[in-house]
């Protein structure tokens, strides 16, 4: 069985290969009916410490903890930082590559570069090629890359992803509740955009708005359209 307790065993086994920068990453959003796709990012080196205590997969934490042990990861990781993909981008590239310009957007935004990115799940959705460039956003030759390793229940099992899963949700979740505030009617604030029975109720009462992934089987089989505007009523 594994332990919910995360470790950076992975990690520094990394770091004795040679690598010198070990960055763990986690998604948040994915099976979300409305909202970005979130992706957190946490990085490691030789001198970090035990991570602190609490920290793990963000769905294993109360989520009124959630917030004290993000800050926490991010002093006590090298750096940390969270991408996100609009629903439209979404809807538009497909889920991996969304996941992908996410993760990519995360990256950016450090001030140290990893040389090893740990993907919690078998599949590396951050670094297949595409066949124009990176989303068609930049040149094949100036596309970043990073060596990526997975890790079966990595969120679980490696201090660093586990952090990311925090930062990403944190962020994420903060995200949709200041959504609710204009679309009142979805309750977001409670369900942060999945497909809890009081949102899929309101998809059916008022329809789809802009914030939703409105190329998803539940739009397509319910046949919602978006929200009418203040000038279409």
């Amino acid at each position: 069985m594994t332990s919910s307790t995360p470790t950076l065993r992975l990690e520094r086994q990394l770091l004795r290969t040679g690598y010198t920068l070990v960055a763990g990453m986690d998604e948040v959003g994915r099976g979300a009916l409305a909202g970005p796709v979130s992706v957190g990012v946490s990085v490691v080196d030789a001198a970090t410490s035990t991570v602190p205590q609490g920290v793990k997969d963000s769905k294993l934490v109360p989520e009124p903890r959630r917030p004290d042990l993000a800050r926490r990861v991010r002093r006590w990781a090298l750096d940390g930082a969270v991408g996100h993909a609009s629903p439209a981008e979404i809807d538009a590239l497909g889920m991996t590559r969304a996941l992908r310009l996410a993760g990519t957007r995360a990256l950016a935004q450090l001030s140290v570069r990893p040389d090893v990115v740990i993907l919690d799940g078998k599949h590396d959705w951050l670094s297949e090629p595409e066949t124009v460039g990176l989303l068609g956003l930049l040149e094949p030759e100036s596309a970043p890359t990073w060596h990526v390793v997975t890790q079966i229940k990595a969120d679980m099992r490696c201090s660093s992803v586990a952090g990311a899963s925090l930062l990403a949700k944190v962020e994420r979740d903060a995200m949709m509740v200041d959504a609710a505030r204009d679309h009142p009617v979805y309750g977001w604030e409670i369900n942060k955009g999945y497909s809890a029975p009081d949102h899929l109720a309101a998809i059916a009462a008022h329809g789809a708005c802009d914030l939703h992934r409105r190329s998803w089987k539940t739009f397509r089989d319910t046949g919602a359209v978006p929200a009418p505007t203040s000038d279409e009523e």
